[in-house]
């Protein structure tokens, strides 16, 4: 390939990279502006974009809120348990179903992973309001395992096609059982896989808005189901409102960022062989 191709070959793909990723840049750095502004600055036409007076009292009128607090541990409860839980079953049903080399049930696991979540919601909305746990988090810990599950079996079938076989058998014909190779050879191989499935399951889980809007009750809500009561008809303060945002969004994006490099990996784990 000549250096002229070579040259014009990344021109392109720089201007690519810059179409795509411009809006999303443009839009957090606006929220960032309307976060710091006074209200009369949001309002303003033309647009303000960096204010003569920065008004830190938008985040500090989120964080001092006295629900604020009741939210953020909702989140962390239901985050936490719906990561836990899947990584409690998603790993060892990925390391059996990589093993056994289930093609046809992995693929049942890709659909039940690219399936929206509404395709789940009103049954299970129904089984719980029979069951009388709306208004708690437990439907919202139940429910996310439908994102979180697919996601950790998915990623931990890439990873543990990929390991040396070798040494599994190496163990078994030493008289480990299953379980045994699986604990003490197979799983400490897979850590990297494993905390790829950690890190995509807290996300999803995390940024889930869907299930919170529709299960939790007031005291039960999660940070993206409160940020989004702060819309109202009758008075709309985008100041608060783009500080509530921007700090449920702040534990996801330094999580994406420190990790994007696991989290290609995790996605692309098993692009190779067949899962």
């Amino acid at each position: 390939m000549s250096p002229l191709r070579q040259w014009l070959g990344r021109i392109g793909l720089a201007f690519a990279i810059i179409v795509i990723v411009s809006p999303s840049v443009l839009f957090f750095l606006w929220m960032l502006s309307l976060s710091v502004k006074f209200e009369i600055d949001n309002a303003s036409y033309p647009p303000v974009f960096i204010p003569e007076r920065f008004n830190w009292g938008n985040y500090t009128a989120v964080l001092d809120s006295k629900r604020f607090s009741t939210y953020f541990m909702n989140s962390l409860i239901v985050t936490g348990a719906a990561t836990a839980f899947a990584l409690l079953v998603g790993v060892p049903a990925g390391y059996g179903l990589a093993r056994m080399r289930a093609h046809k049930a992995a693929v049942v696991i890709l659909i039940a992973r690219i399936t929206p979540g509404l395709s789940y919601l009103i049954p299970l909305f129904l089984l719980f309001q029979w069951l009388g746990l709306l208004g708690t988090l437990w439907p919202q810990i139940i429910i996310h395992l439908v994102v979180t599950v697919p996601i950790v079996i998915w990623i931990m079938i890439g990873y543990f096609e990929t390991t040396p076989m070798e040494l599994e058998e190496s163990a078994l014909i030493d008289g480990a059982s299953r379980w045994q190779v699986f604990r003490y050879v197979a799983l400490p191989i897979a850590r990297p896989g494993v905390a790829v499935a950690f890190i995509l399951a807290v996300i999803f889980s995390w940024n889930n808005f869907v299930f919170g809007i529709v299960l939790a009750g007031r005291e039960t809500r999660t940070l993206p189901v409160a940020v989004y009561n702060m819309i109202s008809f009758d008075q709309l303060s985008w100041g608060p409102l783009a500080a509530a945002a921007l700090i449920v969004t702040l534990p996801v994006l330094l999580l994406t960022v420190f990790a994007q490099r696991q989290i290609v990996a995790g996605l692309t784990a098993g692009a190779v062989k067949g899962g």
